[in-house]
């Protein structure tokens, strides 16, 4: 399909959906989720978003009791909304540990069973998954998966984070990078992070390990493209500025080299990326430093960007987004005015007025 057809497949999604629901093309809604300092926690960060089978909207986060810092007691924090992020119910604790750090939430819903299944990390060391059968009311006990999805020789390990996929053949795919560090001189630590994913083909009931791309990758979101490959936008440590991309034709297992995107200036700093019906968006503090958040649009499969909006001039960092229940678009993301963590918003916004801002 050309490049004009698929931005004309797109203008004609907007408009329908704009029809169909009644959205407003005018800026977008955006209300505070998490807000530091409240329920007991000094700091919200590391936002994951998703919609479940039934349509609930499940705003995950690390809640950081303490302090701002990566490590100490943190805990994997939930809110849920049944009305697509328009009002909150009161915020759930899905895993507290006591003193330890349970982090890096990577959730992913199952369309065929409706269980959302939450890949997390304690401590950055150890891997676990917990499941919910109930549209996140409640969480079973998280299940150990270490062993299936790590490698002994590597240290460090996340999950995510953001949202994982399932692909059309059903597997759930997850995001992830580690640190390795057998790899070859040099050694530091930016030197030894990779991105890799892990997967599950039998529901959520077992997970394996897939294939890592190059040393100086991290933080990654994945979506499948038309003709079934797989893009993996990645957080990177060459020094660039821009957003790092792969592809793999076998589902993950392997990763092609490591390519730049010039339009997708970054910092050092997580991103989102997803699939809107013909369309792949893509959020990021569209800057050299964690400010003015920014969401995208391609609709040539991740080659080109042709529009961008602002959502935030001020202090931002991560993000992830999602389709909403009434096609409208989710993005969940840090912000704040002296500092990007000083809470965690949602952004509502249509498609609409997505599509009609010119790219930049």
């Amino acid at each position: 399909m050309s490049r004009t057809r698929l931005i004309a497949c797109v203008f004609l999604l907007a408009n329908t959906l704009e029809a169909a629901m009644g959205a407003s093309t005018n800026g977008p809604e955006q209300a505070d989720v998490f807000l530091s300092g409240q329920d007991g926690c000094h700091t919200y960060r590391i936002p994951a978003l998703v919609v479940s089978k039934k349509g609930t909207l499940l705003a995950f986060c690390e809640g950081r009791r303490k302090g701002r810092g990566d490590a100490g007691d943190i805990d994997i924090v939930l809110k849920r909304s049944t009305d697509g992020g328009k009002t909150w119910g009161t915020m759930q604790v899905v895993w507290d540990d006591g003193a330890n750090t349970i982090g890096n939430p990577c959730p992913v819903v199952d369309r065929d069973t409706g269980a959302i299944w939450l890949p997390v990390t304690r401590n950055n060391d150890r891997v676990f998954v917990l499941k919910s059968a109930d549209d996140g009311a409640t969480w079973e006990k998280p299940v150990e998966i270490t062993k299936d999805v790590k490698k002994p020789e590597w240290t460090w390990y996340a999950t995510g984070p953001g949202h994982g996929i399932q692909l059309k053949s059903g597997r759930l795919l997850i995001p992830c990078d580690h640190r390795d560090p057998t790899l070859p001189p040099p050694r530091g630590r930016q030197d030894i992070t990779r991105s890799h994913v892990i997967y599950s083909d039998d529901g959520g009931a077992t997970w394996k390990l897939g294939g890592a791309v190059a040393p100086k990758t991290n933080e990654c979101e994945a979506v499948e493209l038309s003709d079934g490959s797989l893009y993996l936008n990645m957080r990177n440590n060459f020094g660039k500025a821009r957003r790092a991309i792969a592809h793999s034709k076998d589902a993950g297992l392997t990763w092609s080299d490591v390519a730049f995107d010039d339009a997708l200036v970054c910092p050092t700093c997580q991103a989102s990326v997803v699939r809107c019906g013909a369309a792949i968006l893509f959020s990021n503090p569209a800057s050299t430093k964690r400010e003015k958040m920014t969401v995208r649009l391609s609709a040539d499969e991740g080659k080109t960007w042709t529009a961008s909006r602002l959502l935030h001039a001020g202090p931002a960092a991560y993000s992830d987004l999602c389709v909403l229940p009434d096609g409208a678009i989710g993005c969940l993301y840090e912000r704040g005015d002296a500092h990007p963590y000083e809470k965690i918003t949602l952004a509502r916004f249509s498609l609409d007025w997505l599509v009609t801002a010119k790219g930049k």
